[in-house]
């Protein structure tokens, strides 16, 4: 998972098409249990490109789209937000995949 590292490239980066950003931190406990299983969603999810975006690295940003509680995930496809999944709370494989198939449909 490529990692956004300024401002401008989430800005670029949200303009193509069937893009997921997942805000994450190193020191989150939740984070790192999503973690083994992010590359096979990856793989699953071909048609997404996935980025990953340092909370600490975004705090602006982060209060900007109202991203008070990582993991959460945003789908964006042609500069348009079309789906979140924001919540401070941890999440299972099984929400993700329910996130990412549902977000398809948005």
């Amino acid at each position: 998972m490529e990692q956004i590292k300024t401002l401008e490239q989430f800005q670029q980066v949200k303009n193509q098409e069937n893009v997921v950003f997942l805000f994450s931190a190193d020191w989150c406990p939740d984070c790192r249990v999503i973690e083994p299983f992010l590359p096979e969603l990856e793989q699953t999810y071909d048609e997404y490109q996935f980025y990953y975006v340092n909370r600490d690295d975004f705090i602006e940003l982060c209060q900007e789209l109202d991203i008070f509680g990582i993991p959460s995930f945003l789908f964006y496809s042609n500069g348009e937000e079309r789906s979140r999944f924001v919540s401070k709370d941890r999440k299972t494989k099984e929400e993700i995949e329910r996130f990412l198939t549902e977000a398809k449909q948005a």
